[in-house]
């Protein structure tokens, strides 16, 4: 009995004492807990305005918007945000999380021709340097790491998320995803959710992290998202996809002293364009937060953890 109440305090000790790190399961699903009414109003109102309404309504269209300026009180709204989606080349952010662990775990080299080869990957969306990272790291073993504890960016209990189940190249997938049975695939959320964590280094680490946001920086395409804001001065650290009518956009932008996730999925023959437009208007809404609006979301937050 009295080991039993000596572990009990020591646990409340760990849990009080500054600096503890709560698991990454738990700190990284917090963008889920923190859905700002007045960030989904303004979303919604924005997707209305462009005629996006009916895509959304069948599930065409899935949108995900999270301002992480204080990373540590996120704010959160959404449209189809757990709709899952063919994404294309996409989900080879997931090919990049999962190299960087090869690298941590002394089965990868991060070398000249590594590091090349990540670029080509992720800036200019190269199918042949995705396939030669695939094999180096292993096909099993992206899924796995996608399903694990330590990051569910792939979760049954939220319709799935990343996967990568096909090299990118000619040849049959080798593992579709179990519940929809798409080769290369993502949600809206889950996808935030990559990017939330590598701005707040619980990416592999936070070393780690930071070499993967320099290789996500200085997109090479300029479509969609990168299309939509190039006249204005903000940083963009992105990953797209395109096949036929599904069109992929994602990325951490910074811009006039704010930070925040933009994450779109599509099917549609127009959907490149839908993107271009919608980046605009949430870029628009982002630097539009007044203070009152971060006020009600700290009070938001205040009574959520108070519960």
């Amino acid at each position: 009995m009295a080991t039993k109440t000596l572990l009990t305090l020591l646990c409340a000790m760990m849990m009080a004492w500054p600096g503890y790190a709560v698991s990454t399961e738990q700190s990284s699903n917090s963008i889920r807990q923190h859905s700002n009414p007045q960030l989904q109003q303004l979303l919604e109102k924005r997707i209305k305005d462009l005629h996006l309404n009916s895509a959304v309504r069948s599930k065409r269209l899935s949108v995900a918007l999270v301002d992480v300026t204080d990373p540590h009180m996120p704010s959160l709204a959404q449209v189809n945000g757990d709709e899952m989606m063919y994404a294309a080349s996409l989900p080879k952010i997931a090919i990049l999380l999962a190299a960087f662990e090869r690298i941590e775990e002394g089965k990868l080299q991060l070398n000249n021709d590594t590091r090349q080869t990540m670029t080509q990957m992720i800036r200019y969306s190269s199918n042949k340097a995705a396939t030669q990272m695939i094999r180096a790291v292993g096909k099993d073993y992206i899924n796995e790491l996608l399903s694990s504890p330590k990051y569910r960016l792939y979760d049954e209990r939220y319709n799935g998320g990343l996967w990568v189940g096909k090299e990118y190249a000619g040849g049959a997938a080798f593992h579709r995803d179990p519940l929809h049975n798409i080769s290369h695939g993502a949600t809206a959320l889950q996808v935030a959710r990559f990017y939330y964590m590598l701005e707040t280094g619980q990416l592999v680490s936070p070393e780690s992290s930071r070499k993967m946001k320099v290789l996500l920086s200085n997109p090479g395409i300029n479509h969609k998202f990168v299309k939509g804001l190039s006249n204005t001065d903000a940083k963009i650290f992105r990953k797209s996809g395109s096949w036929r009518t599904y069109h992929a956009d994602s990325a951490l932008i910074e811009h006039n002293g704010r930070s925040y996730i933009a994450v779109a999925l599509a099917n549609d023959p127009q959907g490149g364009e839908w993107m271009k437009k919608l980046i605009r208007e949430m870029d628009s809404i982002i630097l539009a937060l007044s203070p009152t609006t971060q006020i009600a979301k700290a009070e938001t937050d205040k009574s959520l953890a108070a519960n």
